[in-house]
């Protein structure tokens, strides 16, 4: 019949597929799960990518040192600590001495390789160089550098059982050489309270002077590189005939 209207085939509903939901925690790579544990259980902001890479300047900066020197200077707060301040935070962060003792003053610190990664209050790396010349440490070379806003740093593997985490699975390829924490954040705490930060006026909490920190630091890492290069070498006498 001319006029008349004829049926449009539909095709036939294609199946919702879910979109993709980022790991829970419960299962995955070592990296996705590393990733889920920054992000939701710190609320730390992460940069795209295996592996894990953390954005600096935002929620914490990272002083970056020789691990040798690192390691003297938790020792030297140590001491200073346990005769100075012997009621220190109890959100400040397990043990992180080298020989396994006594708490150092608490805030996050890692390692990766010969270098420590000693985490400070966002803003600090910018304080960092005119701190280094007020002390007059500025025209050495020292090994000590600074991330801040917008650089980014590696993200230490989560630790092996944090809260909310079962335990890392067997397989470990490709993460040869990941930083580490030696002294790890925890969900739950203030982190930021922790974190070693300028003394201003009103400022409140029990965290360490960046001041303080960064004089020990410079002290540590002149004698780590004095120590390295080891005594002057006699020069060779030329012989003649």
């Amino acid at each position: 019949m001319v006029g008349a209207s004829h049926p449009v085939p539909v095709a036939p509903a294609s199946p919702v597929v879910p979109s993709p939901r980022r790991p829970t925690g419960n299962g995955g790579s070592a990296w996705e799960r590393t990733r889920w544990w920054y992000e939701s259980a710190l609320g730390w902001p992460t940069v795209p990518g295996d592996p894990v890479r953390l954005r600096t300047g935002v929620r914490f900066d990272v002083l970056d040192v020789p691990a040798g020197a690192g390691y003297a200077t938790l020792e030297r707060l140590d001491r200073l600590n346990r005769t100075d301040r012997p009621d220190r935070s109890v959100c400040a962060g397990p043990a992180g001495r080298a020989d396994g003792g006594s708490p150092a003053p608490g805030f996050p610190v890692a390692v990766r390789g010969g270098r420590m990664l000693l985490l400070v209050a966002a803003g600090a790396a910018e304080e960092l160089p005119g701190l280094l010349e007020w002390l007059e440490w500025g025209s050495l070379a020292l090994g000590l550098t600074a991330l801040g806003a917008g650089d980014t740093v590696d993200a230490p593997l989560a630790p092996p059982s944090p809260a909310g985490l079962p335990p890392r699975p067997p397989e470990r390829d490709g993460l040869h050489g990941a930083a580490v924490w030696l002294r790890p954040p925890e969900p739950g705490c203030e982190v930021e309270s922790s974190l070693p930060a300028l003394s201003v006026p009103g400022r409140t909490g029990t965290a360490l002077d960046l001041a303080r920190l960064v004089h020990t630091l410079a002290t540590q890492c002149h004698r780590f590189r004095l120590t390295a290069s080891g005594p002057p070498r006699a020069r060779p006498v030329a012989r003649v005939g």
